[in-house]
């Protein structure tokens, strides 16, 4: 019985020692083309984890300013924060203090071999394509950053938004609700197409509705705009003291609506409008909810949908479905909150009809960036 065993035992090690052999016997990998649909969705699984098993590993840097800014850079990684609960992601983050770190903050994911690179913001634009150009292998979301639409980077998906829409949106709604006619806003630097955006179509919205629909300005004059934009510079979006000592200028002015859009240097505007009881407005995401000091006076919000933006983005990378070029994300107005009845339903039903022509393109914003 002994000699049966053994003998066994020997044929056993023999045939799992041909199984080794012929295993190891070509180990040349056959080439997958990286740019199919197909080759990604082997490489990756809706669960946020490679063929490996390794998790995707997302990395955010943020522009200048803080990560929790109650704007955009936090809207951002909100959307990354919800790919770590809903997907599996392992998440982690960059603050940027100085603008001349954009690219080292991006190498610190690169050289740490991260699947995905969200960066923020206009101004981290080219520090992206030169990273995104030198790293075909990693996926990059830009924030607010638009790209050739005739030359795409297969690597890099740019969320953009149209910015003068909302901000369109927002001047009608600020002509309606006016007592004195005068509407101010404090923008971060002039120099940002999106920023630019938002103050120029606030300026024209508030002039279409004087055109357009007289009787629904308060007023009852054509409306006077006042834009303050920020000096170019690395505080443009996080000068809080500047927005607020502005915002307390263009009030002493008479003006009664005040819009605040960039980063902490708007939030510092929106609360000081708040605390002299006027009527605020956000921008980016609904500042009801992140600016519990101003929410009392946010009549509402120019908003731009970044968390979904972004999270839809990172998705797209797991399932494989992920596409460089220009993504263009939704954008409107938030809710009038605890203000609703300031707002007429004569007004609400004509922000409804603008919202639509901007949408269908019968209604023009008329802004251009140079």
């Amino acid at each position: 019985m002994r000699n049966f065993r053994k003998l066994g035992l020997l044929v056993a090690f023999i045939t799992l020692l041909s199984v080794l052999l012929v295993a190891c016997g070509d180990n040349t990998a056959t080439p997958v083309p990286a740019t199919t649909a197909a080759a990604t969705k082997a490489a990756t699984t809706v669960a946020g984890t490679t063929a490996a098993g390794k998790k995707l590993k997302v990395g955010l840097v943020t522009d200048v300013g803080r990560v929790n800014d109650k704007s955009f850079n936090e809207s951002a990684w909100n959307g990354v924060l919800q790919a770590q609960k809903e997907l599996g992601y392992d998440v982690k983050y960059v603050e940027t203090t100085d603008t001349k770190d954009y690219a080292k903050n991006i190498k610190t994911f690169v050289d740490d071999k991260y699947d995905v690179i969200v960066t923020v913001g206009f101004l981290i634009g080219d520090a992206t394509i030169e990273a995104a150009k030198a790293n075909p292998t990693i996926k990059f979301i830009g924030v607010d950053q638009g790209q050739d639409a005739k030359n795409p980077i297969a690597n890099l998906a740019g969320l953009i938004f149209d910015e003068d829409k909302a901000g369109f949106l927002i001047g009608a709604l600020a002509a309606g609700v006016s007592k004195s006619g005068k509407l101010g806003a404090v923008l971060g630097t002039k120099s940002v197409p999106p920023v630019f955006k938002f103050g120029e179509g606030y300026k024209n919205g508030a002039a279409y509705l004087w055109a357009n629909n007289p009787k629904l300005v308060k007023a009852g004059k054509a409306p006077e705009v006042t834009l303050t934009y920020h000096p170019d510079g690395d505080n443009a979006f996080s000068d809080p003291v500047w927005g607020s000592q502005q915002a307390a200028a263009l009030i002493s002015a008479g003006n009664d609506v005040l819009f605040g859009g960039g980063g902490n240097t708007g939030n510092g505007a929106v609360e000081s409008a708040a605390d002299k009881g006027i009527y605020a407005i956000g921008v980016d995401t609904d500042q009801y909810y992140t600016l519990p000091k101003a929410a009392s006076r946010l009549i509402s919000s120019a908003t731009k949908l970044i968390t979904p933006g972004v999270f839809g983005l990172l998705k797209a990378v797991g399932d494989g479905s992920f596409k460089g070029g220009n993504n263009v994300g939704p954008v409107g107005l938030a809710p009038f909150h605890d203000l609703e009845k300031d707002v007429p339903q004569e007004l609400k039903d004509a922000l409804t009809a603008i919202d639509k022509g901007l949408k269908d393109g019968s209604i023009k914003t008329n802004v251009v960036v140079s």
